[in-house]
């Protein structure tokens, strides 16, 4: 058996709650969707929004304030929200990548600081974290032991693989652009158990996929993913992996239209992005820098990409000619999309606009 690209499409589309929406608890839909990609601290909300029914904003306020869910470096060490419990798995099966993501950094040598003393640094740092602190602080303390060391500093390499989790400090969507960070107690566990687990998380977000794609997704080494795959029971499909009865719907299922976050998970889970980014606007919505911008949805493929007016309303621009009913379904997201954005920040991702000048646009509205 193999699928087609269609088939391919449409399970992630399944898996990630994209199909419908469904009504499912928050918790439940985190734990579905895997890992909420978090750069920007409006997004996790957006991306619920958009696979939700009846998604209510505060729900994930709580959940981030009681811990249920945490914003953590992660997975291409970049920010994630995931469950509570995955992220004690994810945490030990990034950790080797995100140590030497810093260690071995030439910014780091630069400083003079060794890694024995970075190590004992950390213990210091997560004693005085326990409850949540602000860089500021946490840089005071640090300067305390070591002195000046030079930019970007120690606390660069320590935030990013010292198990430190983002605490919530307000409005409008749970982190500001202050962060406050607090450590968080996670049971050592084997790594390459850790990475299967993670492994096996992933497939059932984003399934069937291929080792490259795990690869796109975690940026650890190949052969660390091939020795972890071996200790699952997977299906294996012309090099696709799969958890056993990982759902594959038809290439002819119906696939709403959707205004999805920047970032979202789905555009950056895989090597291959034509399962969801048509080859030719890879590049229009996945910028150099990095920066995914919000895209339109439209057949379960991106076709353009979208931005809040000044005037409340939402300015969609196709990269190809939709059809009037894509319009119209777009339409009535965008009417969604408002009262969500009205609630806590109309101007969304506003400090992104530069993006949009010279993008192409077969068509633009303001819905």
């Amino acid at each position: 058996m193999t699928f087609t690209a269609r088939q391919l499409n449409r399970a992630t589309l399944d898996r990630q709650m994209l199909l419908r929406r469904e009504p499912v608890d928050l918790l439940t839909a985190v734990d579905r969707v895997v890992a909420i990609q978090a750069q920007e601290p409006a997004s996790p909300y957006v991306a619920l929004w958009n696979r939700v029914e009846g998604f209510d904003p505060a729900g994930l306020d709580e959940a981030f304030t009681s811990g249920a869910v945490r914003k953590a470096s992660l997975m291409r060490i970049t920010l994630h929200a995931v469950a509570a419990a995955d992220h004690e798995v994810f945490h030990h099966a990034m950790l080797p990548a995100l140590r030497a993501s810093r260690l071995y950094d030439k910014r780091f040598k630069a400083m003079g600081v060794t890694i024995e003393q970075a190590d004992a640094l950390l213990e210091h740092l997560l004693e005085f974290a326990s409850t949540p602190r602000q860089k500021a602080e946490i840089e005071e303390l640090l300067h305390s032991h070591v002195g000046d060391v030079g930019q970007p500093g120690v606390w660069w390499a320590l935030r990013t693989y010292g198990g430190l989790v983002h605490a919530p400090t307000g409005g409008p969507w749970s982190f500001g652009l202050r962060p406050s960070y607090q450590a968080v107690t996670t049971e050592p566990r084997e790594r390459t158990a850790a990475v299967a687990e993670m492994l096996r998380r992933y497939l059932t977000g984003f399934g069937p996929a291929t080792v490259l794609d795990m690869n796109q997704f975690t940026m650890l080494p190949r052969t660390t993913i091939r020795e972890a795959l071996a200790l699952l029971d997977l299906t294996e499909t012309g090099g696709l992996y799969d958890v056993p009865n990982g759902t594959v719907p038809d290439e002819d299922t119906p696939a709403p239209p959707r205004l999805m976050a920047m970032w979202d998970s789905t555009l950056l889970a895989y090597a291959d992005r034509s399962r969801i980014i048509p080859e030719p606007y890879r590049k229009l919505v996945i910028r150099n820098n990095g920066d995914t911008l919000p895209t339109l949805l439209v057949d379960g493929h991106v076709a353009g990409v979208w931005r809040p007016t000044e005037d409340g309303g939402i300015e969609a621009s196709s990269f190809h000619a939709l059809s009037e009913d894509d319009w119209t379904g777009l339409a009535e997201e965008a009417a969604l999309l408002r009262k969500l954005l009205g609630d806590r920040e109309p101007q969304v991702y506003r400090r992104y606009a530069r993006w949009w000048n010279g993008l192409p646009a077969q068509d633009v509205r303001v819905l």
